[in-house]
């Protein structure tokens, strides 16, 4: 092999091993959410701890929600280039309820993707033919 082709060679195999290396901002909610106290927490807090929501919602003057979504991925998912082709364990979301510009109300909720796998491991529950 060529000095040239050796050298080719090294420059794709760093690349393709540096390519698994790129980082994306990581929100680990469940941690997070403890840091949230009903009638004690502003949103500037919220903001500082969860950053900005996914998603907000007006319930009434004075009243607002926050959602923070964040998938739990799978072993495979994490696979660089090819990790989006496969889909995630599950997901945690954690729904903030403002009273003005404190929180009243802070839950967090975390879902498997199989977790009404078991629905179907029960043939008495079919209707009788």
């Amino acid at each position: 092999m060529t000095p040239f082709a050796r050298l080719c060679t090294f420059s794709l195999i760093m690349l393709i091993l540096l390519g698994g290396c790129t980082s994306h901002p990581v929100r680990h909610l469940a941690s997070d959410a403890s840091l949230i106290k009903s009638g004690v927490t502003k949103k500037d807090d919220v903001l500082t701890y969860l950053g900005d929501p996914d998603a907000q919602q007006t319930i009434s003057a004075g009243v607002e929600r926050w959602i923070y979504y964040e998938e739990t991925e799978s072993t495979s998912q994490k696979i660089p280039y090819l990790g989006k082709l496969f889909s995630s364990k599950g997901y945690s979301k954690i729904i903030v309820t403002f009273d003005g510009d404190t929180v009243s109300d802070c839950t967090y909720n975390s879902f498997e993707a199989d977790e009404f796998d078991w629905t179907h491991d029960f043939s008495w529950q079919e209707p009788r033919q």
